[in-house]
């Protein structure tokens, strides 16, 4: 059984489907949560399941404390699922092939530092594009450039607006997410 991390930055939708779906599994569990905010929602999400959660500074993801955090735990996989911060190179080496996120639009068209969240619907709502989706990727150095594991597609239909955008790709998320890691496993 492999043991898997979360790092979140947020709400924790995302992560809240993965620790469901996870909690029958055969494959895998979630048994660490870290976000680096305080205030996260995410960390209530991981007490509800309880799963331990810890928070940390962008210092702490550089310094090599959340790696020693996650190497403690005996980690096999981390999931990014609503990170916003860049993952340090030291990071990317401890888990080489081992880390994967998920980018709500099809990459790599919107991808790079600043395109997560609304940002990236509005400028799919603001490029007239047909269609848009979901990106499952590993991490490697830069923002968005890691192998792609996954891509599903929705129809982006003319009266949609970014609010209605984010909808259908949050559906293809909580559809999708939680199977694509395990098939990695």
């Amino acid at each position: 059984m492999k043991k898997l991390a979360i790092l979140a930055s947020g709400s924790g939708t995302n992560a809240e489907k993965i620790m469901e779906f996870f909690k029958n599994s055969d494959k895998g569990e979630v048994t660490l949560l870290g976000s680096n905010k305080k205030d996260a929602f995410v960390l209530e999400r991981a007490r509800k399941f309880d799963i331990p959660s810890f928070t940390f500074t962008k210092k702490e993801l550089e310094d090599g404390s959340v790696l020693r955090s996650l190497e403690d735990a005996d980690i096999d996989w981390v999931i990014l699922a609503g990170f916003l911060l860049k993952i340090p190179e030291s990071l990317i080496q401890a888990f080489p092939e081992k880390m994967v996120n998920i980018h709500p639009a099809l990459l790599p068209k919107f991808g790079g530092k600043g395109m997560y969240g609304m940002n990236v619907h509005k400028a799919v709502k603001e490029a007239g594009d047909r269609h848009t989706g979901i990106t499952i990727h590993l991490v490697n150095e830069n923002f968005d450039e890691g192998k792609i594991i996954f891509q599903a597609a929705t129809e982006v239909d003319p009266d949609d607006d970014p609010e209605s955008i984010a909808q259908k790709v949050h559906a293809l998320e909580h559809q999708y997410f939680p199977g694509v890691i395990e098939s990695l496993l």
